[in-house]
């Protein structure tokens, strides 16, 4: 079983509209709603690429139990969320038809209490007695402490069980020192990190704070990999057009589900670029094109870099 941590869970509302234009009325021509937050995206990808897969995190109100009835119907998924008193939030999608752009708009969260978080802590290590791995993903509501991910990361190392963090400022750079098996940060969040610009240094520098193995996300040139067995750059055949919002998540999902199945860096990145790529042309997060993963998994060039990481 695959465990995936989203403490900051949500309702994804997507709403499309045939222009977006700021001071205007819109009508809205489709909504759709989905459980959300980065963990559950990536629960969903990998449920679809048939992995047993637990999700847990917070869950509280009205909100919190449309998330679980949508995980419900949910093939390969399992519901470990634990409720807390304050509502799960809801995330808003703003999609221009004519552009493909989106805007997104983020509620915060419910406020965690004390005791919330440690009845969290006490079922997160009962999940990990029967994880293949682990991924803690996105943000983190207010009322949980800013290092709340560098402890489940030694949680997990504890239980050996390997560990992924996806996650941004303080939460990272705390949760880096804790040495995670994996992390998967973006360029902008690598740069907040590190102070360096340059994806290289700036991965490199990553690896010296504590992760074992970091794959940076480059947009649409793809993934690099600063790893113990050497360095690549994954890149996709040609650049797809569509909603990006989820796309890490996919990648994730995809980098998690090689790792549980062992294999080489190099198929890892490919599956992590196809799905990816294949998540942008799907209408909401946590979903992808199939038929477009399954062609670009094997166009996805990956080249191995001279110099060891």
């Amino acid at each position: 079983m695959i465990l995936t941590v989203t403490l900051n869970t949500a309702l994804d509302i997507t709403y499309r509209v045939p222009v977006l234009e700021p001071h205007a009325t819109h009508r809205v021509t489709e909504v759709i709603e989905r459980p959300g937050g980065k963990g559950v995206n990536v629960a969903r990808v990998l449920a679809a690429l048939g992995h047993e897969v637990t999700v847990t995190g917070f869950t509280g109100g009205a909100t919190g139990r449309t998330v679980q009835d949508g995980l419900t119907a949910v093939p390969h998924l399992v519901d470990a969320l634990v409720p807390v008193e304050g509502p799960t939030r809801r995330t808003i999608a703003l999609v221009d038809d004519r552009t493909g752009d989106t805007t997104q708009l983020n509620e915060p969260g419910p406020t965690i209490t004390p005791a919330e978080w440690s009845a969290f802590q006490e079922a997160y290590e009962d999940l990990l007695a029967s994880a293949s791995a682990v991924a803690l993903c996105g943000s983190l509501p207010p009322g949980v402490p800013v290092g709340a991910y560098a402890g489940l990361v030694r949680a997990a190392r504890a239980a050996a069980v390997p560990v992924l963090l996806d996650t941004s400022g303080e939460p990272l750079r705390r949760g880096v020192a804790a040495r995670p098996d994996l992390v998967k940060p973006n360029a902008d969040e690598l740069a907040e990190l590190t102070g360096s610009h340059e994806p290289l240094r700036a991965t490199q520098d990553t690896r010296r704070r504590g992760a074992r193995a970091v794959v940076a996300s480059l947009g649409t040139e793809g993934l690099l990999a600063v790893t113990p067995e050497g360095r690549w750059r994954a890149t996709p055949p040609a650049r797809l057009h569509g909603n990006p919002t989820g796309a890490g998540d996919s990648a994730v999902a995809g980098l998690l589900s090689a790792l549980t199945e062992q294999l080489p860096w190099p198929d890892r990145l490919s599956r992590a670029v196809a799905l990816s790529a294949a998540t942008v042309l799907s209408r909401v997060a946590g979903e992808f094109d199939r038929r477009t993963y399954e062609e670009l998994v094997e166009q996805v060039t990956v080249t191995q870099e001279a110099s060891a990481a």
